[in-house]
């Protein structure tokens, strides 16, 4: 059993911070940890002793409540000073990424040196006073502050220099920008400001609503949503047809959860009745979803990955020119620190991958700001870091998103989960896509973006996160993907 410690004045580290901290190894894999907390201290104890990295929520000036991660640590006797081991964890990430993205052609104006420069200023002083003293504190913290600053500068030069050089080659990019339809059609002012946007919808295919009784389908709903998207023009793409959740699942279904063979035949039939049906309608079909998380349903990793593989091939056999992707949510895996679990989420993709099945991609889904059951707030060079990390699988990537507008309580959320921090509002919200949507736009191997909840006024999955509120208006996010599209895309 490792353990390793660490301390920070009285009062910063706190009962969520502690909920939310775990330690990765070298392949950014989460270990499980036991963490405990007091007078100061944070423990963390694991199943190995070897050299780690600690991530944690840290409150920081002008960015919120954001993930940090330390560098790579080894154990040893005496406790780490936390403000400053965060300070050098980010410095040495956007020293790192500089030098790389120098070495491909970037260039980098003098004003990312200067803050660069500054914040390597802040934590020289902060490392060669006594640690432990209220001064070394706010220095360290001043160096976390300037690095997110330098580091925001570096990838909005990165973003902005490689998307120049994609519309060289074209003037339009031609990712597909998009958003998740949901059940319910549109009225006409939502629907003109859908098609004002976006140039693609995904069309939710949830089994538990298609066959809510056994052997009986009901594909209306499904069937005026393609339809629409096809009458305006947008790319459509359609699923995940088998989502490893309740809320997907139909309840019959409970009766099979020991009957591998049963069940794998009612899945088959029911992605082959899906895939004829739809078959020429859609432009891409997400065959199943949430694979590596697969909240309160009881099947075990390998069924899971084994029903993926199925559906893929189903989609290959019966609709040989459309592409297939299959999704993992939560790809930094942090609940893997938490739960007994055999394969992360990168490995059980690697396997898909290799199984020469015919799988056209991959896509993540990223739902920012929730805890948990989401994916708690990275900045922006950590966001690219880790989308750069999934792209070494070497096939396209497809990114669903969705980040909150609000802390308050959301009585039409479906899923029990909590907004760490304070930021979001629907401006906040807004910044987030103005942010983070062209830095998603410049990565060359990932062909689609889609929104993951559009309405608020309507049952959803997570707290406000759609692009209409409660009471049907547009939020400013809404507007500043519109522009996104009219500058960047088909």
């Amino acid at each position: 059993m490792g353990m390793m410690r660490f301390v920070s004045t009285s009062g910063r580290i706190t009962s969520d911070m502690v909920e939310q901290a775990y330690l990765s190894g070298f392949d950014r894999v989460p270990w499980q940890v036991r963490v405990r907390h007091g007078n100061g201290e944070l423990l963390l104890e694991r199943p190995a002793s070897d050299s780690g990295n600690l991530h944690i929520p840290w409150r920081v000036e002008g960015y919120g409540q954001v993930m940090l991660s330390t560098a790579t640590l080894m154990e040893r006797p005496q406790a780490y000073h936390l403000p400053l081991e965060l300070a050098r964890g980010k410095l040495g990430q956007l020293r790192n990424q500089l030098a790389e993205w120098q070495m491909v052609g970037l260039e980098v104006p003098a004003r990312v040196q200067d803050k660069l420069a500054e914040a390597l200023g802040y934590f020289a002083q902060a490392a060669v006073i006594d640690h432990a003293s209220e001064r070394s504190v706010r220095l360290a913290d001043e160096a976390v502050r300037h690095a997110l600053n330098a580091a925001d500068s570096l990838v909005a030069c990165y973003t902005e220099q490689v998307i120049a050089v994609r519309r060289r080659a074209t003037p339009k990019l031609p990712t597909l920008l998009g958003v998740d339809l949901g059940p319910v059609p549109l009225a006409q002012t939502a629907a003109d400001r859908v098609v004002q946007a976006f140039n693609a919808a995904a069309v939710p295919l949830a089994w538990r609503r298609v066959e809510a009784t056994e052997g009986h389908y009901d594909w209306e709903a499904i069937d005026r949503q393609v339809q629409w998207c096809r009458a305006e023009g947008l790319r459509v793409a359609l699923g995940p047809i088998l989502q490893f959740d309740r809320s997907s699942f139909p309840d019959w279904l409970a009766l099979y959860d020991d009957d591998v063979d049963s069940l794998f035949s009612l899945a088959t039939e029911f992605v082959k009745t899906a895939v004829l049906r739809y078959r020429g309608q859609v432009d891409l079909w997400q065959s199943a979803g949430r694979i590596n998380s697969a909240e309160r349903i009881s099947l075990p990793e390998e069924v899971r990955v084994r029903l993926a593989a199925r559906t893929i091939e189903l989609c290959r056999r019966l609709d040989a020119k459309t592409p297939v992707v299959v999704s993992f949510d939560q790809p930094w895996a942090e609940y893997l620190s938490r739960h007994e679990m055999e394969y992360p989420p990168l490995h059980s993709a690697d396997t898909l991958v290799r199984a020469d099945l015919g799988l056209t991609g991959l896509a993540l889904e990223i739902n920012v700001g929730y805890h948990p059951g989401g994916t708690l707030l990275r900045d922006l060079l950590e966001f690219s870091r880790q989308l750069d990390y999934w792209s070494l699988l070497g096939v396209p990537l497809f990114v669903t998103v969705c980040a909150p507008s609000s802390i308050e309580p959301d009585r039409m959320a479906t899923r029990r989960t909590g907004i760490p921090g304070t930021m979001w509002t629907p401006k906040a919200q807004a910044l987030w896509v103005a942010r983070y949507l062209p830095l998603l736009l410049a990565k060359p191997y990932l062909h689609g973006v889609f929104w993951g909840q559009l309405h608020d006024a309507q049952p959803h999955e997570f707290p406000h996160g759609g692009l209409f509120d409660a009471k049907g208006q547009p939020k400013p996010a809404l507007r500043q993907l519109a522009a996104i599209r009219k500058s960047h895309l088909r």
